[in-house]
């Protein structure tokens, strides 16, 4: 029974003061804001672009009434052209739900715009994005052309590569020529994505001001960081509409 007792004493003591080991499934800091933002990309048929967008500058406002436009542009370079892209902002998937409803039921956004738009539109396409946990969304400090630069990230969070991912962005605006409006990941759509949206003077301030990243080695040594976690990329030149908010 000695024996016995003393063999259950160590195991108890061994339960006792065995460390206890916790993991933790998450890839970065909580979402804790229910604040979202939709992407939406419209392709657009070839020689319905212009009514289109005349017939939307005219009805937006039926649009606008009902949840936050952040911004609307057309797409003059990258990829397939006739295209445009628009991002708007909700509360949580709740406000989005009865703003959706509210839409349905105007008898004014239906009529004078989606029914004939609808026409117009080849194909769309929608994300769910939330900003990074370090970004913000920032205003431009006056009007200006729109990068939008998608990065196809290796899985893992912004755990694993944000980090490095923020010092290269901070490289490149140390520099002067550009200024993040907003750092975006993908929850809907395609995982892993990281959307930069840029503003630049123009066009010609973005080359020139690539060409003098390329020779800056702060910025190629966070570029080189970061690209160890990078599967793809592509981008945009964004034109903002008349009535888009981000000039």
């Amino acid at each position: 029974m000695l024996v016995l007792r003393s063999g259950l004493t160590r195991a108890l003591a061994s339960q006792t003061l065995a460390p206890q080991v916790c993991s933790s499934f998450a890839t970065g800091p909580r979402q804790y804001d229910g604040t979202f933002y939709e992407f939406r990309t419209y392709y657009l048929k070839p020689s319905k672009m212009n009514a289109f967008m005349e017939n939307l500058k005219k009805t937006i406002h039926l649009r606008t009434a009902h949840s936050e436009l952040v911004g609307f542009w057309s797409v003059e370079f990258g990829g397939r052209m006739n295209k445009v892209f628009h991002i708007w902002k909700y509360d949580n998937f709740a406000h989005r739900a009865e703003v959706r409803k509210a839409l349905a039921n105007c008898k004014e956004w239906q009529e004078q715009s989606i029914i004939p738009n609808l026409a117009h539109i080849d194909k769309q396409e929608t994300e769910i994005t939330y900003l990074i946990p370090w970004s913000k969304l920032e205003k431009p400090p006056k009007e200006g052309v729109y990068e939008l630069a998608v990065f196809q990230m290796k899985p893992g969070g912004p755990a694993l590569w944000g980090d490095a991912f923020k010092r290269a962005i901070n490289a490149h605006v140390n520099l002067g020529y550009t200024k993040v409006v907003g750092v975006f990941h993908t929850e809907y759509g395609e995982l892993n994505r990281v959307h930069d949206l840029w503003w630049k003077k123009s066009a010609d301030s973005r080359a020139a001001g690539r060409h003098k990243s390329h020779e800056d080695p702060r910025v190629v040594a966070a570029v080189r960081e970061s690209v160890n976690y990078l599967v793809s990329q592509q981008n945009m030149l964004l034109i903002p509409t008349s009535f888009s908010p981000l000039k």
